[in-house]
């Protein structure tokens, strides 16, 4: 089990950038993928990025490719998003999750699937303003 705990959301103006952080906790984190998903009130929940403890995988949504980033440390032990040119309709609550099927990465499959990821945090607010 991973105890996940998001925290840096917050109002932005469009174009500009925020940096999202996840503080993991909980025993063999490394066997771990870990992922960013957002969420709005008319949608479903929403991949955005995905990575391995290595940082040696990384996937993204089409929509954030080439403007957002993901990035494990693991001397923090933090996930991190780094989110810029920012939009309006990128305004959710922005969760972390973690899955123990980590094959999935480096199969390329399956990793966008938010029910492949059993463990969450609560919610961060991200509000772009336009």
């Amino acid at each position: 089990q991973v105890q996940l705990v998001e925290s840096g959301g917050g109002l932005i103006q469009a174009g500009g950038s925020l940096r999202l952080s996840c503080a993991a906790s909980g025993r063999s984190l490394s066997t771990y993928a870990m992922a960013w998903f957002r969420q709005t009130p008319a949608k479903e929940r929403e991949f955005v990025a995905v990575t391995s403890w290595r940082n040696d995988v990384t996937y993204y949504s089409d929509s954030v490719k080439g403007r957002f980033s993901i990035s494990c440390d693991n001397a923090k032990k933090t996930v991190d998003l780094q989110m810029n040119s920012l939009k309006p309709d990128e305004t959710a609550i922005y969760y972390c999750a973690a899955s123990a099927v980590l094959q999935m990465l480096y199969n390329g499959e399956y990793y966008a699937d938010s029910q492949e990821y059993d463990n969450w945090g609560q919610g961060t607010q991200v509000t772009v303003s336009s």
